[in-house]
């Protein structure tokens, strides 16, 4: 049996990675979603947030976790979405 990880443990994963101001990760052990908000961000496009994200969840992407939604911001960003 294989045992999934918790939104917790995903949120350290990425934490451990990526210096984020805010960060919030929910899910039921196999698909997860998740909000980031970092300064590492700046001058990158969506994509490349992604890849970021992708690449400090390294193997756990393949072997733990099933699928992953994230929205990423900068600080910037997010402060203007929340108004």
């Amino acid at each position: 049996m294989t045992n999934y990880p918790t939104p917790e443990q995903v949120r350290g994963y990425i934490a451990a990675g990526l210096n984020c101001t805010q960060l919030e990760v929910d899910g039921d052990g196999q698909h997860f979603e998740a909000t980031i908000v970092s300064a590492e961000f700046e001058g990158l496009r969506q994509v490349a947030r992604h890849q970021r994200v992708y690449a400090v969840l390294g193997d756990r992407m393949r072997e733990e976790i099933h699928a992953l939604s994230m929205r990423t911001y900068t600080p910037a960003e997010y402060e203007a979405m929340l108004g």
